[in-house]
């Protein structure tokens, strides 16, 4: 909305030049037609041309209130200008003719209105100058200068005072306001953008102390639980909760807001599970080997559901009792903007017949679901001893299916 609005302002800045400058070119080609014929003492072509000029200008002036199209309107005149400056230049002394700076402003307003038209409006102007120095050279009879020699320094002086008036006090008035517009405009998006980003920062710092909360309370109640099974379904319940906590927490301590560094985001959280599972002097070796890759929100919190379910796994039941063990996390990018990942220990495994679908265990069925949110496959790898997995998946849009 705010950047329709923004447009819509450029384009009424745009238009009102357009019209401004056509209705001053108008006015000063008719007064310039009336001081040709009647200070001037030129009779001939010139004052014709300003004359023709000044009503064909009005008339597409007030054609515009019609048909509202900038572009017509624009092209029109600078068509008429090009032509018009081109025959006062050639019949008030061509190359050396004080009229040939019109042909300059052609191209400023060319630029001021979009950059494709000054372009094409500067090689048209290049060609056409080359042109009326070619005059010069070669002799055209029907092409002479029609400016009495008493009225020639006059008439400079007009063209050079009408060329620096309208590169001044018109083009120069304008730019500068339309300057002022986008300066103000810049500040105005930059300090939305700013509070947007706040906005964020503080979104995610409450979703971060929010999902803490629950962490706490699951912990809580685990306390009053003598069921150990119960009790080890809100642990994982909770480690679940951190694992998503830690992503928004790490999204509000960055400046990056919509990405996370993955690296960073793994190593805490693995070193979080093996705390929170075997205890702070465990005998496990956490080997994370991820390149400094940034992902986005919807791809990093499966993800990071996914290794929590396959650590947790790993800990609670690969690497028992106090056995040393290792964890190995191995993240790589492929073609087509393809994700590898590899992750498993070398604790005593499970059978080759057990999958999710014949499992009771909630953890294969969540990293199952998990990969098919990433919208991605998953294999065991039996060449190692232990448990290995091999994903595959892409990073996901904005919507997320369920993990049920």
């Amino acid at each position: 909305m705010q950047k329709n609005l923004q447009l819509e302002e450029r384009l009424r800045d745009k238009t009102r030049l357009v019209i401004k400058v056509n209705y001053f070119s108008s006015i000063f080609a008719l007064i310039f037609c009336c001081i040709c014929l009647f200070l001037l003492d030129i009779t001939r072509v010139i004052p014709y041309v300003f004359l023709i000029f000044g009503v064909l200008n009005l008339i597409n002036t007030i054609l515009f209130n019609y048909h509202r199209s900038l572009t017509l309107t624009y092209n029109i005149v600078s068509i008429m200008t090009l032509t018009g400056a081109s025959i006062i230049t050639l019949y008030s002394g061509g190359i050396n003719s004080p009229f040939i700076f019109v042909l300059a402003l052609i191209v400023v307003a060319g630029y001021v209105t979009t950059k494709a038209y000054g372009t094409l409006y500067l090689n048209l102007n290049l060609l056409i100058i080359v042109l009326i120095y070619s005059q010069s050279i070669v002799d055209f009879s029907f092409v002479s200068n029609v400016i009495p020699e008493k009225s020639r320094n006059i008439f400079a002086l007009i063209s050079v005072l009408f060329s620096v008036y309208l590169l001044g006090g018109v083009f120069g008035k304008n730019l500068l306001h339309a300057h002022h517009n986008l300066y103000k405009t810049k500040n105005d998006l930059e300090e939305k953008i700013n509070e947007k980003e706040t906005l964020i920062k503080e979104v995610h710092h409450r979703v971060k102390n929010n999902l803490q909360t629950i962490s706490s309370l699951l912990r809580l109640q685990s306390r009053s639980i003598a069921d150990k099974e119960v009790k080890s379904l809100l642990k994982s319940s909770q480690n679940r909760i951190i694992s998503m906590a830690m992503i928004h927490e790490i999204l509000y301590m960055r400046e990056d807001l919509s990405r996370i560094e993955y690296k960073s985001y793994v190593q805490e959280l693995g070193e979080y599970l093996i705390r929170s599972v075997k205890g702070t002097s465990s005998n496990i070796t956490l080997d994370i080997d991820i390149p400094e890759v940034k992902l986005n929100i919807d791809t990093a919190i499966p993800l990071g559901l996914l290794i929590n379910e396959t650590v947790t796994n790993a800990l609670k039941y690969g690497i028992i009792d106090e056995n040393k063990g290792e964890i190995c996390i191995k993240l790589r990018k492929g073609d087509d903007n393809e994700f590898l990942l590899n992750i498993g220990d070398d604790g005593i495994g499970f059978a080759e017949n057990i999958t999710y679908k014949n499992s009771k265990s909630l953890g294969l069925k969540l990293i199952h679901n998990l990969v098919r949110q990433l919208q991605g496959s998953i294999i065991r790898d039996f060449s190692k001893n232990g448990t290995h997995y091999i994903v595959k998946f892409k990073e996901v849009g904005n919507k997320m299916p369920s993990v049920a």
